[in-house]
């Protein structure tokens, strides 16, 4: 028998499936629209459950290190879109999807009251373009397309987002691996005739790092043959506060009234005054001219509640049982500015620019130290092709290995480096450029390379392939004499090649070798896993430094 609830969200998904699709929207330069010709803006809100957030040394900017599916979640999205409907949105930003689960239900709903779904493609901790040691690489681009398969059916995505503030003021280094992503992303959505735009959203900070990340990521790059840029600039910008001046955002709009591509708000809505609550003054000056002439409107931050350095920041309080909401001040004061917009209709689409972008930001040391050459397509054909043919492999010991892994590298590497190997070839530098033959592949080949080269270098003595019991020899290597750098170059004879992903291979459970089921989670009160997918991802090098210092506590068994 169908719960009270169920049988709600089932009449509204029926009422809601009725209602024609929503117009597709595409930028012409540097503004929105939608197939009937109309100026598009942005007027939406943050729509997520914020996850568990750890702080640490590890976690600077105190990203959540758990995720919450709130498109899974067909209950919760029966309680909320008639409140977001109140509120008079158009658009939700969600920040994490889980592509195995089934979101036919809240895409529905949310289709039939007019609102779009602006959809960032990462996963907490280990699904995402790390900060501090960046990579682009076969696990995150294949996560990032099984999370586009599964949307691509839904007429209300408007936008995929490629990350959340990954460069940062004091890491620019991840700068060329998130163009990277954008590239690939945008191809693969040109190869399946999709019509969602590529977003970035990025991280508020000094005028000529925001300039600098914001050209980058939209300049010409037609001397390299990739073209593509993002479609969609995103700003968290938090710099009005209470009722501001009118003229608060004067020197931001200057700055971006030459961008080439379409520019937003990503995130809104200063919390840093008193007295509460928050009074939105700033929604009429975004979303009229000038303002309007330059920018494509905003999403206020947050429905739910999150926590952000003291601040609460949210506007609808859940029941403890999950079934009702309870808005407060801020909510109220924002639908009425919501409300109350009328949409600026000019330029027409016929007379908007779309002109060639800008010349990209030159690299400079000491004001925007990033590469102009961007990492290569990762190809797990390729990746897959080594992984087959290295003679020493890691061994997971359980479902959840991606720290462990970060910790093997620094160990392994350090070994091998001390045998006469290197791990040049695993690396890969924002920076200066450079890219290693094996940067693009997942971690956890990676690993396996840096263990068969210790192991050769070894002479292949059955005890330098252990690694305290996580690595073992590949009995199914077709050659296991041959040595790991010739083998890499065999499978990958050309490591900076660049085209156009393929949808990619199956998701394969892994079973830990201890016989404990993979982990999973769910957050609290969403109804559906919170973890990542059963392949699991992992982020990048983060723990490598202490490791290699630790290196010289490990031994072989």
């Amino acid at each position: 028998m169908l719960s009270a609830i169920g049988l709600v969200a089932a009449a509204l998904l029926v009422c809601f499936t009725s209602v024609g699709a929503l117009p597709k929207v595409s930028r012409t330069g540097k503004y929105l629209f939608t197939e009937n010709g109309q100026r598009f803006f942005i007027k939406g809100i943050a729509y997520q459950t914020q996850g568990l957030v750890i702080p640490g040394p590890d976690n600077p900017l105190n990203q959540p290190s758990t995720s919450v599916d709130n498109l899974a979640n067909a209950a919760g999205c029966t309680r909320d879109v008639p409140v977001l409907q109140k509120l008079g949105v158009n658009a939700i930003r969600a920040y994490a999807a889980n592509s195995s689960l089934n979101h036919d239900a809240c895409m529905s709903m949310l289709s039939g009251a007019g609102i779009y779904v602006i959809l960032d493609l990462t996963l907490p901790l280990n699904g995402s373009i790390d900060t501090t040691q960046p990579a682009w690489s076969t696990n995150t681009l294949d996560q990032y397309l099984r999370t586009i398969d599964a949307f691509e059916k839904y007429d209300n995505i408007l936008a995929y987002n490629i990350g959340n503030e990954v460069i940062g003021p004091s890491a620019t280094q991840s700068a060329p691996f998130v163009m990277a992503a954008a590239r690939d992303i945008r191809a693969y959505l040109n190869s399946i005739s999709s019509s969602a735009l590529v977003g970035y959203a990025a991280i508020d900070g000094p005028a000529q790092f925001v300039d600098n990340s914001a050209h980058y990521l939209a300049c010409d790059r037609s001397a390299t043959s990739a073209t593509a840029s993002i479609d969609l600039f995103g700003l968290n910008n938090y710099e009005w506060c209470g009722d501001a001046a009118n003229t608060t955002f004067d020197g931001l709009n200057s700055r971006f009234a030459d961008y080439d591509v379409a520019a937003y708000f990503s995130e809104f809505g200063s919390e840093n005054c008193s007295p509460k609550p928050r009074l939105w003054t700033e929604v009429p000056v975004m979303f009229s001219a000038p303002m309007a002439n330059t920018w494509s409107g905003g999403l206020a931050f947050s429905y739910f509640s999150a926590i952000s350095r003291g601040h609460e920041f949210g506007m609808a309080a859940v029941s403890p049982d999950n079934t009702s909401i309870t808005t407060n001040a801020d909510f109220e004061i924002l639908a009425a500015k919501f409300n109350n917009i009328t949409f600026l209709n000019t330029p027409a689409q016929g007379s908007a620019s779309s002109a060639k972008p800008s010349a990209c930001p030159p690299t400079d040391m000491a004001r925007w130290p990033v590469a102009t050459t961007l990492p290569p397509t990762p190809d797990d054909a390729a990746c897959g092709c080594l992984a087959s043919a290295l003679s020493c492999v890691f061994r997971p010991p359980r479902a959840d290995y991606m720290v462990l892994v970060g910790e093997l590298i620094g160990v392994a590497c350090e070994l091998a480096i001390s045998s006469g190997g290197s791990c040049a070839e695993i690396s890969s530098n924002g920076t200066s450029g450079a890219y290693g033959r094996l940067a693009m592949c997942d971690p956890t080949i990676k690993l396996s390379y840096v263990f068969s080269q210790y192991y050769e270098l070894n002479r292949r003595a059955t005890k330098a392939c252990n690694f305290s019991g996580n690595a073992t020899l590949n009995s199914a290597a077709p050659n296991t004499n041959i040595a790991a750098a010739a083998a890499a170059s065999s499978c990958i004879p050309s490591p900076s090649a660049v085209f156009t992903p393929h949808a990619p291979p199956a998701l394969l459970p892994i079973a830990p070798s201890n016989g404990n089921a993979p982990a999973g989670g769910s957050g609290p009160g969403s109804g559906s896993s919170g973890g990542a997918p059963a392949r699991l991802q992992w982020t990048g090098l983060g723990a490598i430094a202490a490791c290699v210092l630790a290196g010289a506590l490990w031994t072989l068994v």
